[in-house]
């Protein structure tokens, strides 16, 4: 007769926590459910419960705050993997010569950006628009950062004078942010009039856009960047490891 193998009940909770902070039940920034929920659903004591929740602590899944619960981090292999070549120059985009700043100032949050940011569609944001062109090929990207009001103030985003420093980096060096990881949305259309304008393209050409929602190490969306990149001057290009 085969032998069956029946993991440790710690291993239970902590593969099937893992599983749905994977798929999205348990969404980064999320409180976990408490030691009670757990150990009546699983049906374990608290040691093991206690036990399960420390391994998906210490691997950084959660995090734990006194009296306040464990927070759900994400998987710790998402928040790892290297940030594309053309979301690693959105978040960093410093602007220098090649970026003209369009507009900068308060907007009602368009619904795009404000399901990134998870705020009501239409709530006050600062948005700073940039235009980066290259030297031979003309304009390449048209991106809008979205900043909730309170987190920009006190800051320069607001205003049209270049960043040289990049918008995270002044974020991070005037309020102290420190932004975990990113999740972008990757889609295609046609441009608005300003767009095409702007990105001397025509009303019929298609535009690759870029949504990236930029997160504290609690998951919560403290940045949007919404980029419009013509399909033919751009390129997107990634690397990663299978298995």
């Amino acid at each position: 007769m085969p032998i069956e193998f029946t993991p440790p009940k710690y291993a239970v909770i902590v593969n099937t926590v893992q599983a749905r902070i994977e798929d999205g039940t348990y969404p980064p920034g999320a409180t976990l459910p408490s030691e009670a929920a757990l150990m009546k659903e699983f049906s374990v004591s608290r040691p093991t419960t206690v036990r399960a929740l420390e391994f998906l602590r210490q691997q950084g899944w959660i995090d734990a705050h006194q009296g306040k619960g464990r927070t759900v981090l994400g998987s710790p292999d998402a928040r790892a993997r290297r940030a594309p070549g053309h979301a690693h120059a959105a978040l960093g985009l410093a602007e220098t010569a090649a970026v003209t700043v369009v507009s900068a100032g308060p907007v009602l949050v368009p619904p795009r950006a404000a399901a990134a940011l998870e705020l009501p569609a239409g709530t006050p944001v600062i948005a700073r628009c940039r235009l980066v062109t290259h030297p031979e090929i003309g304009p390449v990207e048209l991106s809008t950062v979205y900043v909730p009001v309170d987190l920009a103030s006190a800051t320069l985003l607001g205003d049209p004078a270049p960043l040289v420093d990049g918008v995270l980096r002044h974020l991070t060096l005037q309020r102290g942010v420190e932004f975990d990881h990113a999740t972008e949305r990757i889609s295609a259309r046609t441009p608005t009039a300003e767009e095409s304008r702007l990105l001397t393209v025509g009303r019929r050409e298609c535009l690759l856009t870029v949504l990236l929602a930029v997160h504290d190490r609690t998951g919560r969306p403290l940045v949007a960047i919404d980029c419009a990149l013509p399909a033919t001057r751009r390129e997107l290009e990634d690397a990663f490891t299978l298995g």
